[in-house]
């Protein structure tokens, strides 16, 4: 009783960390430990009781500000479609990541210049840590991409045709997680998905960061077109005539023009 309340209080304080790391970063403050321990009313060396290091509170507040991210954007996005239509369900769950990004960059940049989730999974000192916790909007895409196959068949290459290295990789995967059994003969699916990751984070990032013509950023066109692209991919081609209206619409609410 005693360790589960300990646990408890130990949790509670993380989880103010990372409020307060959240709100620094919204002020546009610089983010250290000393900012953090004056922001909750703590001395720095007490803060190290909680974090071991820099190093240590960047991965606290990058887990804990995707969790957050998660459960404010994407699963109120997600849930707003039927749990029978998978491909809506992604579109505005893929929508809503772009508009926390795009309103939250500080964030954005915290979790992913912080979070290699393959890292912490295997890291011994996150004995209690999964992939789901670790990274929970990669563990909600990753059920999603499942639940597109398994409606829509997605397509998959054959794994003779893919690389060698490759091969090895998706036969041993450490990411991405999914959550059923994958015969070997079906490996090939599981790079539709690292690839579908990649399109999502990496035309997201270029948004962010602003390495793009802002012309596009601000009309959406990179991502409209990117999505045309993995729906493709994913076998969703049919399905687009009704996804778009749904990317124009979550468009509209970042305030950023839609074409």
């Amino acid at each position: 009783m005693a360790k589960e309340r300990r646990e408890r209080q130990r949790q509670a304080t993380l989880d103010e960390i990372v409020a307060a790391a959240r709100a620094i970063l919204a002020e546009g403050g610089e983010l250290s430990l000393r900012a953090v321990a004056q922001r909750i009313g703590m001395t720095a060396p007490a803060l190290y009781r909680y974090v071991e290091s820099y190093q240590d509170l960047l991965r606290v507040v990058a887990i804990g500000i995707d969790s957050a991210m998660s459960a404010e954007f994407l699963e109120p996005a997600r849930d707003a479609h039927p749990v029978d239509d998978p491909a809506a369900r992604i579109t505005a769950a893929a929508v809503a990541f772009r508009r926390w990004a795009l309103t939250a960059r500080n964030e954005f940049s915290v979790v992913f210049a912080n979070m290699d989730v393959a890292s912490l999974c295997m890291d011994p000192t996150l004995t209690e840590t999964t992939l789901t916790k670790a990274s929970a909007s990669g563990a909600l895409f990753n059920d999603l991409l499942v639940q597109i196959w398994q409606k829509y068949d997605t397509p998959f290459p054959p794994l003779n045709e893919l690389d060698d290295d490759l091969v090895q990789i998706l036969r041993d995967p450490i990411m991405p997680d999914v959550p059923l059994e994958i015969p070997d003969e079906m490996r090939g699916l599981l790079w539709v998905f690292t690839q579908s990751w990649a399109a999502l984070y990496g035309t997201v990032t270029l948004e962010v960061f602003g390495h793009l013509d802002p012309r596009m950023i601000e009309s959406g066109v990179l991502f409209r077109q990117m999505f045309r692209t993995q729906a493709t991919l994913l076998g969703l081609a049919d399905e687009l005539d009704r996804l778009e209206p749904l990317i124009v619409t979550g468009l509209n609410v970042t305030g950023l023009r839609a074409t």
